[in-house]
């Protein structure tokens, strides 16, 4: 009977593309280990794509599935804990010594603390709780990819690469709220004036990626404890308005 409900619970089309995403992360660490950071930073951008698309797909098509979710976290862990952690610590921090792979060991382990509270509390909200695992990996490879494409050696920087993974770990674990792409369909018809407008983001990006990608995930990094300060300052002053009713 278990079997049965196996079979059943698996499907291809969005487990492939899961796939696709633990292959990046394991590329990803084979290239650090190789000191081939640049490609070891893009195979982790490229298993984000994967990673969205296959909840995408999984929604659309119907195909979710318990296993489809527990495999999804085991490939985003190696691919967006382990293979960041690493590269950031072969490329920056290993000459730092305990302090430098005790930083990309506490983003890995804040990073699978993320991942295992995400499954457990499910939340109705359409936003996350917490930086989401593949944006604090993605904000740590475009550090990688603005340092290489300004030819900009990480040895004088490496105080603030430590205390950016210190603090990208604490925002995986707080209570930060993030707003969700999940929002976004793929299937879904635009307008010809958001069309016109997703095209020239494209151009923008394709003209100089790396620099503006980094702009896009720093930006999005700090939205979370920005729109947090904003509700709590707004729950503060209905509760002063309350009182003083009161």
């Amino acid at each position: 009977m278990q079997k049965q409900s196996l079979k059943k619970g698996i499907y291809i089309l969005p487990n492939l593309f899961t796939t696709m995403n633990l292959f990046c992360g394991y590329f990803s660490i084979l290239a650090s280990v190789q000191a081939r950071f640049e490609n070891a930073a893009v195979a982790i951008l490229i298993g984000t794509l994967f990673d969205l698309l296959d909840g995408k797909i999984a929604r659309a098509t119907h195909t979710t599935s318990k296993f489809g979710i527990e495999y999804d976290s085991l490939a985003d862990l190696v691919t967006f804990g382990l293979a960041p952690a690493l590269l950031m610590v072969l490329w920056a921090l290993e000459p730092m010594g305990r302090p430098g792979w005790l930083a990309g060991f506490l983003f890995m382990a804040c990073g699978a603390l993320r991942l295992a509270r995400f499954n457990t509390f499910a939340s109705s909200s359409p936003d996350f709780e917490g930086l989401p695992i593949p944006a604090a990996a993605a904000m740590n490879v475009s550090f990688v990819l603005l340092f290489s494409r300004l030819s900009i050696s990480p040895e004088p920087f490496r105080e603030v690469i430590l205390v950016m993974m210190f603090g990208l770990s604490f925002c995986m674990v707080s209570s930060f709220c993030y707003k969700s792409l999940k929002k976004v369909s793929l299937f879904k018809r635009l307008t010809f004036n958001k069309l016109v407008g997703m095209i020239l983001v494209f151009v923008a990006i394709a003209t100089e990626p790396w620099i503006l990608l980094f702009g896009i995930f720093l930006v999005y990094v700090l939205s979370g404890p920005f729109i947090s300060l904003v509700l709590h300052s707004s729950k503060n002053g209905k509760e002063t308005q309350v009182d003083k009713g009161a």
